[in-house]
């Protein structure tokens, strides 16, 4: 009777064992998924009529390596233990491949920044421009480059490798790498976003109070008032820097409110979740803002093609609009869409 009981005790014990990776990899299977939901919405709630850059195309290729990662520990974990092409594959493989990922994405906000940063750069030069099959090219080619050097630091440096090899004697340990990158590219956009409110706080305060919402071409806006000496060219980098703010935290609040509760709580989220198309895109509309701040004085939206924003239209920000049927006498009117 007591060899029973022990030899019961031992095969739930057993199975106890047994389910715990396999609960936690159905945790990492919905993660996984509701971060690639998450970016099909982004993506599909995006403005169409963009002019594509490389950040654009890095999304793209972010989206199909969620959506490899999620192919491949389904497949894992539905067969378990198999062969293919003379590799055993067992359910370790999917604490490995994510944490081979999660390292991998971590090593990838300061190239995509700097990159971004570039390819923006360029595109208000007017000295180099590239046919749009090679512009198209040229971004792959990047892309391809970026993915396969960082993966080749990921695997090559010796830490990281000590890491993943200590993850393969205790199996039922599988912690994700948290990137610092991430953290400190955060950090910097609020604490610069904070400075900039409050440089211009009363200027934010007066035009959100002037401010009138309504609709233009089946599209709802937001618009300032004209000043008379506007014209089609920019103005001063004082006069657009509130505007820069309403026109940003009008679409990016919630997300700017989020990497603060997260900044100030120090919550560590695993790289692999970090890394997604809504944080690059807020990202992206960053840069946009700064490139145009900096370069405000060279610019003539009339005639320049520039880079599109895919969530916030900055050219609304400075280029005067004549709107018929909101006012008696018809005025320009300087619109945030």
């Amino acid at each position: 009777m007591t060899a029973l009981s022990s030899e019961n005790c031992s095969f739930q014990y057993q199975l106890h064992q047994a389910n715990k990776p396999l609960n936690a990899n159905c945790l990492l299977l919905l993660i996984i998924l509701g971060k690639i939901l998450l970016n099909i919405l982004t993506i599909a709630m995006k403005r169409k009529n963009t002019y594509q850059t490389f950040m654009a195309y890095f999304c793209i290729s972010l989206a199909f390596t969620d959506l490899l990662l999620l192919v491949n520990i389904s497949l894992i974990s539905y067969f378990r233990d198999f062969v293919l092409l003379g590799v055993r594959f067992t359910t370790y493989h999917i604490c490995l491949f994510t944490q081979i990922i999660s390292f991998t994405y971590g090593f990838l906000h300061y190239p995509v920044f700097l990159i971004a940063c570039i390819d923006y750069y360029f595109n208000f030069s007017n000295t180099t421009k590239l046919p749009f099959k090679w512009q198209k090219l040229f971004y792959f080619f990047i892309i391809i480059l970026i993915w396969i050097s960082v993966l080749a630091y990921v695997l090559g440096d010796p830490t990281i490798y000590q890491s993943l090899k200590t993850q393969n004697v205790s199996s039922h340990q599988c912690p994700f790498y948290i990137s610092f990158q991430s953290y400190w590219l955060s950090f910097s956009m609020v604490i610069i976003l904070f400075i900039a409110f409050i440089t211009s706080w009363s200027e934010v305060t007066t035009l959100i109070q002037a401010m009138r919402i309504t609709s233009y071409m089946n599209e709802t806006i937001l618009y300032f008032p004209y000043s008379s000496h506007s014209s089609y060219t920019v103005n001063s980098k004082k006069t657009l820097l509130p505007k820069f703010i309403i026109c940003f935290l009008g679409t990016w609040l919630p997300f700017v409110l989020l990497q603060v509760i997260i900044l100030l709580l120090k919550v560590q989220i695993p790289a692999y979740i970090e890394m997604n198309i809504p944080w690059l895109y807020f990202v992206n509309s960053f840069l946009i803002a700064t490139v145009y701040w900096f370069n405000c004085h060279k610019l003539n939206l009339q005639d320049t093609a520039l880079p599109v924003d895919p969530f916030v239209n900055w050219k609304c920000c400075f280029i005067p609009l004549t709107i018929h049927n909101l006012e008696q006498t018809e005025k320009p009117l300087s619109t945030i869409c």
